[in-house]
């Protein structure tokens, strides 16, 4: 069963264009690299200059497992977390 993920990202003013940057690094990792991830895109509300959602769809859970186990997704986390306003927002969903 396919899953999907919105992850919200609440970053602290003034950091669009870092955060952005680091976000576009590595959705180009992830686009390229993994078979199991079907979507992964960021877009900015148009409620909040400072709020995101990423929306993901994998395969099945152990693709989403997968993603989160990558070099370059803890390395992402590591610089994204200076941009940061707070933890993130999971919201898992099942796929029908």
């Amino acid at each position: 069963m396919s899953i999907g993920v919105i992850a919200t990202l609440t970053i602290q003013d003034g950091k669009n264009a870092e955060f952005e940057l680091i976000f576009a690094e590595l959705a180009e990792q992830v686009n390229a690299n993994e078979d199991g991830c079907l979507y992964y895109a960021l877009f900015q509300t148009k409620d909040s200059d400072t709020v995101y959602k990423v929306l993901e769809s994998y395969t099945d859970k152990a693709a989403l497992e997968a993603h989160g186990a990558t070099d370059y997704f803890k390395a992402a986390g590591a610089k994204l977390a200076p941009c940061m306003a707070g933890a993130p927002h999971l919201e898992i969903l099942d796929g029908k």
